[in-house]
């Protein structure tokens, strides 16, 4: 088990927003607070999208936050002092907008809820749920903020890590972007989702010592121009940290930086240190890669490495290894750490099922938008990935858990896809072409650790090897960053009846 949880996090029932404690005190107030409800969290469209060329039907995403999801839920209550300040907030008439007694109730207050989630690293796609919460209606409903803020930004980091690490093509991956980061506790997160996509380590070390990720950096332009000379500069580094030696060449002119750089390189060696490289950060990224590296070689340095910074991308780096870049090691900051082209998964978290007991029959309920791709999904839901003798990712099938799962028969099986704006046929694939797994684990019974969690989260280098080969297992055309195809989700066909009957329903009822 891993110490993950930030020490700068209070976690608290706070972390929420106002509507949701309205709610949850409206619900107390009619007696329903306890009612057994589900809840799906989901995303409609894929990230990325947008620069990808294509309309976020296509590509995938890494589910990412469990871990810190399940501390936030484990956590859910209301101190002394928390609600002492809700008991000062007022409505709209200037009488206190909280009751004492819902206050109180808010007080004793534990997390009974069940959880179902998608292991981190698993490859998830548009409309199917990542995570199932099922509890009482008031707890499932004041947890939607905070799961929705970490699972939405750690997935969407993680997505675009592992977008920028198949760019670069087996070269490592560096995330530098806390500087830019949307704070330091964003930058923790964003570390953390960025090493999970597939980074092979950090610049930022609260990161690196909490998560145990590997740290790497050594020094920026202030250093050199702290110096008289660029080669003081750099004879100085060498001297203060002989084993840390990746000299940033760009200060001033680079070519004459990789000159200098190579003379202390010598120096080094005669010491018995090795020069670990030089760092571009700016310029002709490909060019002064390709004259940097024959300069090393030329030296006697073909080990050290030309690591490139400077708002890298998985489309820059892509470029930049089209147009014959030297380039070994890639350090990615902003673009990564803020998913700077799409600074928002959009994920949602909908109310799908409910009953006033446990002896009461479920309400399945769908929600209805004048905009297709919002219409939401009834039911207990699961997801059933489907993969071939190879292990390849084939078809996902989500169902609800009452019903159960359509038997893969000899001949395949009609089915919908789950995308509310589309119409496209699918077909269930023979008994005999596939192996299925249910993505949706239990994580949390009761409020208390279950199944593989009972022991504690898996490891942080276990769920990135997981990603890995998640990632490796979907057909290529759906991975590429540029246009990708759309992995096949499919609609159980009794859920996908349920579902259109009551869109028609609530049709004939308006």
């Amino acid at each position: 088990m891993t110490d993950t949880a930030p020490r700068t996090t209070r976690h608290s029932g706070l972390q929420t927003d106002l509507y949701q404690l309205t709610m949850a005190q409206g619900y107390w107030k009619l007696g329903r607070a306890d009612e057994e409800a589900v809840f799906h969290l989901g995303f409609r469209k894929h990230p990325f999208a947008k620069r990808s060329g294509h309309d976020g039907s296509g590509g995938f995403a890494l589910a990412c936050g469990l871990e810190q999801a399940v501390e936030f839920v484990e956590a859910l209550g209301f101190d002394a002092s928390q609600r002492a300040y809700l008991a000062t907030l007022t409505g709209n008439d200037g009488q206190p907008l909280f009751d004492p007694g819902f206050l109180d109730w808010l007080g004793a207050l534990t997390p009974t809820v069940d959880l179902d989630a998608m292991a981190e690293g698993t490859a998830c796609f548009a409309h199917e749920p990542l995570l199932r919460v099922r509890g009482p209606l008031v707890q499932c409903q004041l947890l939607e903020t905070g799961l929705l803020t970490i699972l939405n930004f750690q997935t969407l980091i993680a997505t675009k890590a592992a977008r920028i690490v198949a760019a670069a093509e087996g070269d490592p991956v560096l995330e530098f972007g806390l500087r830019r980061a949307q704070g330091l506790d964003g930058g923790l997160s964003a570390s953390r989702a960025a090493y999970v996509g597939g980074c092979l380590g950090t610049s930022n070390v609260a990161a690196a010592e909490r998560f145990g990720i590997p740290v790497r950096g050594t020094h920026a332009h202030a250093w050199v121009m702290a110096f008289p000379s660029e080669v003081e500069a750099f004879e100085a580094y060498a001297s203060a940290l002989p084993n840390n030696c990746v000299f940033l060449v760009d200060t001033y002119d680079t070519l004459r930086g990789v000159d200098r750089a190579i003379a202390v390189g010598k120096q080094l060696r005669a010491r018995g240190h090795e020069m670990g490289g030089i760092r571009l950060d700016s310029g002709d990224l490909a060019a002064l890669s390709i004259g940097a590296r024959e300069r090393l070689d030329a030296a006697g340095f073909p080990d050290a490495k030309v690591v490139a910074s400077n708002d890298l991308d998985e489309y820059r780096v892509a470029a930049l290894k089209q147009a014959g870049a030297r380039i070994d090691v890639w350090g990615v900051g902003t673009r990564l750490a803020t998913a700077y082209d799409q600074p928002a998964l959009g994920g949602v978290y909908k109310l799908s099922a409910l009953r006033p007991d446990a002896r009461a029959p479920w309400r399945r309920m769908v929600k209805l938008s004048s905009t297709p791709i919002k219409t939401s999904t009834p039911g207990i839901l699961q997801v059933r990935r489907m993969r071939d003798a190879s292990g390849q990712a084939r078809l996902d099938l989500v169902y609800d858990v009452e019903f159960g799962s359509v038997e893969l028969a000899d001949e395949p099986v009609a089915a919908r896809t789950i995308d509310p704006t589309s119409e496209a046929p699918l077909s269930l694939p023979r008994a005999s072409e596939v192996e299925v797994e249910d993505l949706l684990q239990p994580v949390l019974r009761q409020g208390a650790r279950a199944g593989a969690w009972a022991d504690g989260a898996p490891a942080l280098a276990q769920t990135r090897a997981r990603a890995s080969c998640e990632i490796a297992a979907l057909p290529e055309r759906v991975r590429r960053c540029d246009a990708p195809d759309t992995y096949p989700v499919a609609l159980e066909p009794r859920l996908a009846a349920l579902k259109a009957e009551l869109i028609a329903s609530h049709g004939a009822n308006e």
